[in-house]
């Protein structure tokens, strides 16, 4: 079936089209498996899967092809339609996944086939598969990257990870990310592009390592052919039975081997919701009993606190972190937060503003000196800069920072190791507290979090620790 779409809220004033296979085996008593394709119709797809499907080598899928979007121009004989390809294709972020999720397989589930079978498409992500060619490669990598819950399949060919716009980004980013529950399969040839954005042969060899480092499930094919389909169609069928392979199943990644990540996190112990309706934005307080402190969003003058047992209960008190406005220095900045090191030698202070989180010497007078702009930090692609908002340090001199990627946690000389990624996919504030200083708290939009670590906080009212000398 095909239609047309131009009704997009995502993507305003586009149009584009899309077909949808359906298989003979679909009950429509049974939701069916996805698989989503840019650029359309490739890879001689719909003949693939009829082939498959009816030797039980892949479940009963449903296919979604896809076509950019255009803006079409209102007098086509003196203008050129707006080609959105590039821009919904090659960015980073969501905006192409909820493009999917929230305006396409909705569309697509109104239908009915000509027999009159109604469509009824899984939403469990170990159910769909996502994919494409070029752009079309990175766009159903980075659909899976954003939404591993609703997408854990990805057919990538002759993907272009290069410096378009932010994807040449991919392979520092999955080695400092926790891994996800994806299944991927590659393919290249040494014959593709290298041109002003990058070496596309080069990158994909790259997206490899770094997603073996990593621990995921994945596989690859490389040739030598160029920048076309031909492998791609080639090895479809083969792709397909490694995507769908022991479904319904789950895919299990093998554990990264990043040194950071592996030492701070703990296998099994994920986010969990402390509380709703609260306000962020660096409020979050300890007391010496590990006792967490923040205010009520819609009731300001309540105060609450999670006590060391995890109980949330109204209280009178309220910890009030010391304030500091401003620092002059060799630079200035609208703080964002701030946080001692284990020796309560350094100030570390985060700049809203920017990618840095700055640090300054404490003198023995407690006067400030020698401020650098010391830490760097990943910014999301729809942010000019990281969002950092509450910083703080754990007793082996890792800093923890609140941003719109989650929290990064750097090493003592500034590198981001490791992202954490949190339940609303940014945080304002974060500080350890609970009985051992072990659990990491955030604010998230209005929510609280916290996760347990292999890490303890460190805290002012506490005596300095000194910790181990970085690697340098």
């Amino acid at each position: 079936m095909k239609f047309a779409f131009d009704q997009s809220k995502i993507f305003p004033g586009t149009w584009r089209e899309v077909w949808v296979y359906v298989p003979k085996q679909y009950d429509p008593k049974v939701p069916a498996c996805v698989y989503v394709n840019q650029d359309g119709i490739q890879w001689k797809a719909p003949t693939v899967f009829d082939n498959l499907i009816y030797k039980k080598e892949m479940p009963v899928t449903v296919g979604v092809f896809i076509t950019p979007g255009r803006v079409i121009a209102s007098n086509p004989d003196q203008a050129l339609d707006r080609y959105n390809r590039s821009f919904e294709y090659d960015g980073l972020g969501d905006k192409y996944a909820r493009f999917i999720l929230e305006e396409i397989l909705p569309e697509v589930e109104n239908m009915k086939t000509s027999d009159g079978r109604a469509i009824h498409l899984s939403k469990s992500g170990n159910d769909r598969a996502i994919g494409g060619s070029s752009s079309g490669a990175v766009c159903a990598f980075t659909a899976a990257w954003e939404r591993p819950n609703e997408f854990s399949r990805v057919f990538s060919a002759i993907g272009t990870y290069v410096g378009l716009r932010g994807a040449d980004r991919y392979p520092t980013l999955l080695r400092k990310y926790e891994p996800k529950p994806l299944r991927i399969f590659l393919q290249d040839g040494e014959n593709d592009l290298n041109i002003y954005a990058g070496d596309w042969w080069m990158a994909n060899q790259m997206m490899l390592r770094a997603l073996n480092f990593s621990g995921y499930e994945v596989t690859h094919i490389w040739g030598e052919g160029g920048h076309n389909g031909k492998h791609g169609t080639a090895l479809f069928p083969e792709a397909m039975r490694y995507l769908w392979k022991d479904w319904p199943g789950p895919i299990k990644n093998s554990g990264s081997k990043n040194p950071m990540l592996t030492d701070i996190v703990i296998p099994g112990a994920d986010w969990e919701l402390v509380i709703e309706k609260f306000a962020a934005n660096n409020s979050l307080a300890v007391d010496q009993q590990g006792n967490l402190f923040f205010k009520d969003a819609v009731k300001p003058d309540r105060n609450y606190l999670t006590d060391a047992a995890g109980r949330v209960v109204e209280t009178h008190i309220m910890v009030i972190p010391q304030a500091i406005d401003k620092f002059k220095g060799d630079w200035e900045y609208r703080i964002g937060g701030k946080a001692l090191s284990p020796d309560h030698t350094q100030l570390y202070m985060t700049d809203m503003d920017s990618h840095w989180v700055g640090v300054v010497q404490i003198q023995a007078d407690g006067t400030l000196r020698h401020a650098q702009r010391y830490g760097w930090l990943h910014s999301p692609d729809t942010a000019d800069n990281a969002g950092a908002g509450g910083v703080i340090c754990d007793r082996e001199g890792r800093v923890y920072v609140a941003t719109g990627l989650g929290i990064q946690v750097l090493d003592q000389t500034g590198r981001v190791n490791v992202i954490l990624p949190v339940p609303n996919g940014s945080a304002t504030d974060v500080i350890f507290g609970g009985k051992d200083f072990d659990q990491l708290y955030i604010s998230s939009k209005n929510r609280v979090y916290r996760r347990r670590l292999n890490a303890k906080g460190v805290n002012g009212f506490e005596e300095p620790v000194k910790p181990t000398k970085p690697k340098l």
